[in-house]
């Protein structure tokens, strides 16, 4: 596992409460280095929870075997407790919308049916993103911005 979620894109500098780029809440970023090994764990918890969901409504995994077998080849290693979801919001960051699903071991779901490949990953990070938002509302009922 990383040590930190962060992806080297920090909004939390800029003011926003939630990180645009690891979505982490910004009061997470600036105090991780001072967090017991428990709080990070939940942190990490989270984030992979909200991730793997917001994969969920625009792709369908068809072959699971297939897609570690696409991670594995682009150098991605998964952390122990990855999903196939995990790895393909990997793979699809990485390769910013494979235009072969199916290579992958994956689909669109009805959902994803008209976006464009190379507009799929953003439309899963903006997902992730609202999800990330929506959580820190709900618990501290404080309208991010």
């Amino acid at each position: 596992m990383r040590q930190t979620p962060c992806i080297g894109i920090c909004s939390t500098t800029y003011g926003d409460l939630i990180c645009r780029g690891c979505k982490r809440f910004a009061h997470e970023v600036t105090g991780w280095n001072g967090y017991a090994d428990a709080q990070r764990v939940a942190v990490w918890r989270r984030l992979r929870d909200l991730r793997d969901a917001a994969v969920a409504e625009y792709v369908l995994i068809d072959n699971e075997a297939v897609l570690f077998e696409a991670a594995a080849s682009l150098k991605i290693a998964p952390a122990p407790d990855w999903s196939g979801l995990s790895a393909a919001y990997e793979i699809l960051r990485r390769t910013r919308g494979a235009p072969d699903l199916a290579s992958l071991g994956l689909t669109r779901s009805r959902f994803a049916a008209g976006i464009a490949a190379q507009d799929l990953f953003g439309a899963i990070d903006r997902e992730f993103y609202a999800r990330a938002t929506a959580a820190y509302e709900r618990n501290f009922r404080i309208l991010a911005q």
